[in-house]
Parts: structure tokens; C-alpha cells; sequence
């Protein structure tokens, strides 16, 4: 872009001439683009103060910058590949259309920067990552081989080296039996000796009780002998009764 160009471009924003329409601020369904008022009493017609300019002459831009993109290009409107035939790359730049899918998107916007066009709404895709797919957690057993037939086997073979390894020290055994024999004879005395008192008290108790129990059977045989007496006095009655005494 020239030294000129950037002047006239520079001239064009400093009228700042920006017409809206009047009352498009007071209702929502009324945009800011430009209608002329026709109203009788509308004040934006009659020009007064703080109610918005019209247009007039000496509000255009330059007639070079007329329409020119603020970058110094003129925009094209392209929506193929067909479009972006014939165009100056110096003095034209691209702008795509929205209709333009993102898959036709990406394809004209790599011709136009091959051809070495400027996109003014060039986009950045981005490319979705693909998800990895998801481990199934395997569980115990499954796709392993079973080493387990084999382990008893070793422990077999284990086994009677061991045995070897014992049986090897059978002379301390025999030792220390003999050694535990010889102790043995000494704590038995203290043992019996502790068992005599025991015997001493049983025979100590047992006299005692056994003249209780006489004592109690005595009177048991003393009664037969007042039942003696009965006998006698049923003879003797026998004898009144007869007048014949039989006793004397």
C-alpha cells in the first residue's frame, strides 16, 4: 500500500460521517442502517441540534479509496474455487463467504494462499484429537498360562534335601535325652515329698469323723429295748382280764 493511499484512507475516517437512523437507539426492531425521515414533524429532518446529521455533499470518501478495505485492497466475495480465477493478488484480497462449509473452507482458503491472495477472514481449524480407545482391565487368568501343576513338583524335590539335612544331626538328640533322664530322677523326690502331707492330713481327718457316725447309731439300738417293756405290759393285761396270773 502507497504513501498515498494511506493518506486517503486516513482522510476518509477523519469526517467520521456515520448516518443512522433516527430513532433506532428508542425500539429494538429498528436497526442503525441509514432511512431518510419524511416525517412532518420529525426533527432529525429539520435539522435540529443533537438529532443526527444528514447526508450531504462533501461527506464522501476520495474517489481512489472509495470502498477499499482498511488494509489497502479491494475485497472479493468468493464461494468456489472458480472465484478465486483472474484475481490481482496486489491489489484484491478474499473474503469467503458463510455459506462455505468448513471442508470447502479449508480447501479454497490453501489455493488462495498458494496463489498468494490475503484472506481477510482466514480460519484457524482445529483438528479434533481421536480418543483412544478403551483398555478392557484383564482380569487374573485370563491369556496367562498356569505355572501352578509345576510348582508342587519343585517343592517335592525341595523337600527331601532337606530331610537329608536334618537327619544328619541325630547324635545331640540322643545327647540331650540322656541329659533329661539324668535330670529327671531329681525333681521327683521333691515331688513325693510334697504328696506325704497331703496323705498325713487325709488319715488325720478320717478318725475324726468315724467316732461322730458311732455316736449317732447308738441311740438307734438303744430303742428295741424300751419296745420291751410293751410286750410285757400286754401280757400282764392278758392276765387281768383272765384272773389267772400266769408270771407268778
Amino acid at each position: 500500500m502507497t504513501t498515498e493511499v494511506k493518506r486517503l484512507i486516513q482522510v476518509r475516517t477523519d469526517k467520521g460521517a456515520r448516518f443512522k437512523r433516527d430513532g433506532y437507539g428508542k425500539k429494538r426492531q429498528l436497526s442503525d442502517s441509514w432511512r431518510k425521515p419524511r416525517g412532518q414533524h420529525n426533527k432529525q429532518r429539520e435539522q435540529k441540534k443533537a438529532k443526527g446529521a444528514l447526508p450531504k455533499p462533501g461527506f464522501g470518501s476520495p474517489v481512489a479509496v472509495r470502498g477499499m478495505h482498511p488494509s489497502g485492497f479491494f475485497e472479493v466475495l468468493v464461494t468456489s474455487l472458480k472465484d478465486l480465477e483472474g484475481l490481482d493478488p496486489k491489489t484484491q484480497a478474499v473474503r469467503l463467504g458463510a455459506t462455505v462449509g468448513t471442508r470447502k473452507r479449508m480447501v479454497i482458503q490453501e489455493q488462495a494462499i498458494a496463489a498468494g491472495l490475503k484472506v481477510l477472514n482466514a480460519r484457524v481449524v482445529r483438528t479434533t484429537k481421536a480418543k483412544p480407545a478403551r483398555i478392557k482391565p484383564v482380569k487374573k487368568g485370563e491369556g496367562e498360562e498356569k505355572p501352578e501343576k509345576k510348582a508342587p513338583a519343585k517343592a517335592k524335590a525341595a523337600a527331601p534335601a532337606k530331610k537329608t539335612v536334618k537327619k544328619t544331626p541325630a547324635k545331640p538328640k540322643a545327647e540331650k535325652k540322656a541329659e533329661t533322664a539324668e535330670k529327671k530322677p531329681e525333681k521327683a523326690p521333691a515331688k513325693k515329698t510334697a504328696a506325704k502331707p497331703k496323705a498325713v492330713k487325709k488319715a488325720e481327718k478320717k478318725p475324726e469323723k468315724a467316732p461322730a457316725k458311732k455316736t449317732a447309731a447308738k441311740p438307734k439300738a438303744g430303742k428295741p429295748a424300751e419296745a420291751k417293756p410293751k410286750t410285757a405290759a400286754k401280757t400282764k393285761a392278758k392276765t387281768t382280764k383272765s384272773g389267772v396270773k400266769k408270771n407268778e
